[in-house]
């Protein structure tokens, strides 16, 4: 498959080489060390090569690839199952150490006064920072739990990606306003690490735990295969309203996160992962007055199944209703520097016996970036932190431009908190991080 891959980008190259053609790409290395049990995370190198080109008529492709090898193997050690991705959106893998993976592959072209966007592609709802609200329509890998930049660390999905303008029917109404309606025919969820990979969950809140001494048996998880009914669809309407940003969001999709249903047997504990259908309704909004940017999300989610520690649940999951808001404050009043500060809030729809969370519950995020040197260094204090567990995660980075093609960083990582929480289950996986990236 690797071999394949790379013959296709090879392929397009040549039947573009005659056209308008912009090949660019990156190449990136980072290292990170595990200063709490002294290991090397990782050591890995990206070169991830994207060729744009205009196919005429209108018609514009675009193609990106990421190749990494990891020196380490600790973060996803051996091959990964897979299981969770579609066939037609899985990683190529050589050995267990190198993987090759399409990462884009869609044209854009206009139709009419609408804009379609038709191929394998990220789609962004949401602007929070460190957590996700609206930002559901593409799964995730936790491969580095949440460490990783939302852009690598999102699944592109094959998607039919429709923007269509629309005028209001009144004087005085909203301007910009645009549908966009979202087919998505591929069911891959979210990649979670395996047991034994140095980011995999422990935490009851996601796994939760057999009773002492009784053998577990863990079913392979089965995703939904049907093209057409199984798959998800989306609409969002934005629009500018008197100086406000707005969205209203609507997504029916299966859940990214594998439910673990239980069953009691005579030889212990059968668990099966499955996946069941969810309603999002929510929206955004975004205002600027003066030096202060004032935004906020709102989600509220169908069919949530939560794990219980009740045993007398039959399948020790809760189908439960989850309402999920944000509120943000971007302060840009002094030379340089950004002061972002959120608020983050889940409600359940009712105080569920057994569960492992609370039926409330609130986080916060407080971000710090400062640039010098006409811009070319950057600080950057990132702090998130969950009220009812009290565990949290500090991230800390320094970054420099060296060139208009070289950036350099060094970071720190540190998680903190109870190992029921989610993130004091990583309160041994504290790192410092070193990388570079060129691009060409």
């Amino acid at each position: 498959m690797i071999r394949g891959l790379f013959l296709l980008w090879l392929g397009l190259a040549a039947v573009s080489a005659r056209a308008d053609i912009d090949l660019t790409g990156q190449l990136e290395s980072e290292w990170a060390y595990g200063y709490e049990d002294d290991v090397a995370q990782k050591w890995d190198f990206k070169l991830t090569p994207e060729l744009r080109s205009d196919l005429g008529e209108g018609i514009d492709l675009t193609v990106r690839l990421r190749a990494r090898w990891d020196a380490e193997d600790r973060l996803e050690p051996g091959r990964p199952s897979q299981d969770s991705r579609a066939t037609h959106n899985r990683r190529a893998f050589s050995g267990s150490r190198a993987e090759l993976e399409l990462r884009e592959f869609y044209i854009t072209t206009a139709i009419g006064e609408a804009f379609l966007t038709l191929g394998k592609q990220q789609v962004v709802w949401g602007k929070a920072d460190g957590l996700k609200v609206l930002d559901v329509v593409n799964p995730q890998s936790f491969r580095e739990f949440i460490l990783d930049d939302f852009d690598e660390s999102r699944i592109p999905l094959w998607t039919l990606n429709l923007e269509v303008p629309l005028q209001p029917g009144w004087e005085g109404g909203p301007q910009d306003l645009v549908a966009q309606i979202l087919w998505v025919p591929d069911p891959t969820a979210h990649d979670i690490p395996q047991d034994g990979a140095l980011y995999a969950f422990t935490t009851p809140r996601i796994v939760p735990r057999p009773p002492p001494g009784v053998p577990v048996r863990l079913n392979d998880a089965a995703l939904p295969d049907s093209l057409v009914s199984d798959s998800d669809w989306g609409l969002r309407l934005s629009a500018f309203w008197a100086g406000w940003d707005l969205t209203l969001n609507y997504l029916y999709r299966y859940n990214d996160i594998p439910i673990l249903f239980r069953q009691l047997t005579s030889q212990g504990v059968e668990v099966t992962p499955g996946f069941r259908r969810t309603h999002l309704a929510g929206g955004s909004f975004s205002n600027a007055f003066g030096n202060l940017t004032v935004r906020g999300e709102l989600a509220y989610t169908s069919d949530v199944y939560l794990p219980t520690r009740n045993r007398l649940d039959a399948d020790a999951v809760v189908p439960v209703s989850e309402t999920a808001t944000v509120l943000g404050l971007d302060w840009f009043g002094f030379t340089d520097t950004v002061l972002s500060l959120q608020i983050f809030h889940s409600a359940l729809d009712d105080d569920h016996a057994g569960l492992y969370r609370k039926q409330h519950e609130t986080s916060a995020t407080f971000l710090l970036r400062r640039s010098f040197w006409n811009e070319t260094l950057t600080a950057e204090a990132l702090f998130i932190h969950a009220t009812e567990e009290g565990d949290s995660l500090s991230r800390f980075k320094l970054s420099h431009d060296y060139s208009d093609a070289l950036e350099l960083w060094l970071g720190l990582d540190i998680f903190s908190g109870d190992r029921n929480g989610l993130f004091g289950q990583f309160d041994e996986r504290d790192r410092l991080v070193a990388g570079l990236r060129y691009g060409f």
